[in-house]
């Protein structure tokens, strides 16, 4: 393992603390939240909107779980919690790419979900979700960044855009 923030011994906390949020938050808004959703009685989706489901539900968690447990706990010594966030900015990886690419991952989950079941509660519980993270980034999420970290996130909100990556 690398050492914690100043030399302090390995990561482990954030790494712990990730695991935690990620059971209780994601788990919970792109896990148990579209299980409850998804309906007993829909039709199977047809084999195309399956397999799409199928990659989009992979692709999201593997973004999600790249930039939780790599960006967030081993280089920003933090993690996505509020109440437990990142030491430094972190600007590498995916956020290279794009400001917010945990939002996307959960969103593609869902959205994946969506495609697999057949379901338009899901989707439009993915449309709904949409909403939410941009008014939580626009209210608190970016403003609180910006007194966190001063000019460095604000020249980061110059090079880099919220939602659509930057490929």
């Amino acid at each position: 393992m690398r050492p914690g923030p100043a030399g302090r011994g390995p990561a482990v906390r954030p790494l712990l603390q990730t695991l935690l949020f990620t059971a209780c938050v994601p788990g919970t808004v792109a896990g148990a939240v579209p299980w409850l959703l998804r309906g007993r009685a829909s039709p199977p989706a047809p084999a195309g909107p399956f397999w799409l489901g199928a990659a989009l539900l992979a692709l999201g968690a593997a973004v999600y779980l790249h930039t939780a447990f790599w960006g967030f706990a081993l280089r920003g010594r933090g993690s996505p919690a509020p109440v437990a966030p990142t030491a430094r900015l972190v600007v590498e990886g995916l956020h290279r790419r794009v400001r917010n690419p945990m939002y996307l991952g959960v969103l593609l989950m869902v959205a994946g979900q969506a495609s697999i079941f057949w379901s338009s509660a899901l989707l439009a519980y993915a449309l709904a979700l949409a909403v939410i993270f941009h008014l939580f980034v626009l209210l608190y999420e970016e403003p609180t960044l910006r007194r966190q970290f001063g000019g460095d996130y604000g020249e980061y909100l110059r090079r880099v855009p919220r939602w659509i990556p930057r490929l």
